[in-house]
């Protein structure tokens, strides 16, 4: 599978278009809603959500609920465009006219100055547009397609908050199920109640002083089969593709397995997996110390995958820029913005980890049509147990 996104954060809409997905796989358009609901929701969320209802409309690739085998494109309307139709409209204006809420003021921690000097735009709304973490929901929809095929094929996903503005939540020992119902519950997305009321509180002191914080997101994947992804080359390693995809996602700066970056500071007898077997479920691990990973293939224990996101660079009380028209020292321009985004931001994880898992399975077993696909793990399924 791959998939292409296109819009901007104050555009008509945002598209999404997916090919590659099996034939005759069910899907249903509150398939995506429901995603792009939940990605929506979460405690600091600014302004924007309450304009902004994100309902999909499925424009190709779907008839009568089942998928046809060819690219599926999906549409998210931006409500809010009706406001900005002069802004950010695809005619020409007149000469005469000047160009409203032009932006020369790059923002500290954002692409604006960066992608200015790639692309050569002096108004850099042509960039922010493009980089706000808007476009996130055309990504949401491609990976709530690929959530949709997991489930189908036994394998489940879910995603919360493990730590915000250093505040972290306890370890658990809850069940899918339990992670799923307790994170959505939460307004943190956070499974330690006491932790998650300490971090409303911090985002709320965040706010009050016109900040914002940031914080540590959890995937946990459940029920994939052992030997998905490969060791023979760099770019075949399912590690690394995840870890790739949730660094691309705004603001993320780091990506850890298992216990991640802890395991630089522990022995090997520490870190590494015990291997064990049983009738029943063939090969397993006694611990999951390594996230579920070996060799960039799948060990058959649930993927436990982290990603680090950073404070909102947007920042009510604005941090200093330099004007790239005049030279001037000015204050940094705002936009609408989010004083934590981390809850949120989990789901948005969840669902690009979501398509690199996804896209590994099709990777590996045929699957021009769905039931056969089902088929074709069903029987690797059996072979790694008795193996």
């Amino acid at each position: 599978m791959r998939y292409l996104t296109a819009g901007e954060s104050h555009g008509k809409q945002l598209t999404t278009i997916v090919e590659g997905v099996p034939s005759q796989m069910p899907l249903l358009s509150k398939n995506i809603n429901e995603s792009l609901v939940r990605r929506q929701k979460g405690y600091g969320r600014g302004k924007r959500m309450q304009i902004e209802k994100d309902l999909v409309d499925i424009a190709g690739g779907v008839r009568h609920g089942y998928t046809l085998g060819s690219p599926i494109a999906m549409v998210v309307k931006n409500d809010d465009f009706k406001h900005w139709e002069d802004i950010m409209g695809e005619d020409p204006i007149e000469p005469e006219k000047d160009i409203r809420r032009k932006v020369t003021r790059p923002r500290p921690g954002h692409a604006d100055l960066n992608g200015a000097l790639k692309y050569g735009h002096r108004d850099m709304r042509n960039i922010l547009e493009r980089s706000s973490a808007r476009e996130t929901a055309a990504r949401v929809a491609a990976g709530a397609v690929a959530k949709t095929l997991l489930h189908h094929l036994g394998v489940e996903i879910v995603g919360y908050v493990k730590e915000i503005a250093g505040i972290n939540a306890k370890q658990t020992n809850h069940s899918m199920e339990e992670k799923k119902t307790i994170s959505e519950e939460s307004p943190v997305r956070c499974l330690d109640e006491e932790a998650g009321e300490k971090m409303m509180q911090a985002i709320d002191q965040a706010k009050k002083d016109g900040d914002s914080i940031g914080g540590v997101c959890e995937v946990y994947v459940e029920g994939m089969p052992a030997g998905i992804g490969s060791y023979v080359h760099y770019d075949r390693k399912l590690d690394g593709k995840i870890a790739g995809a949730v660094q691309s996602i705004n603001a993320f700066k780091g990506v850890e397995f298992g216990i991640g970056f802890e395991a630089a500071r522990r022995n090997g007898s520490e870190v590494h997996d015990e291997i064990a077997w049983d009738e029943a479920n063939g090969y397993y691990r006694k611990s999951n110390r390594l996230g579920g990973f070996e060799g960039g293939m799948t060990t058959g224990m649930p993927i436990i995958v982290k990603g680090v996101m950073k404070p909102i660079p947007t920042l009510y009380k604005p941090l200093q820029s330099v004007d790239i028209d005049s030279k001037e020292v000015f204050n940094a321009s705002i936009e609408r913005s989010d004083a934590c985004a981390v809850p949120a931001a989990a789901v948005v994880m969840e669902h690009v980890v979501a398509f690199e898992v996804a896209n590994a399975l099709l990777e590996q077993f045929p699957h021009d049509q769905f039931p056969k696909l089902q088929q074709a793990i069903h029987t690797y399924r059996e072979e790694i147990r008795c193996f």
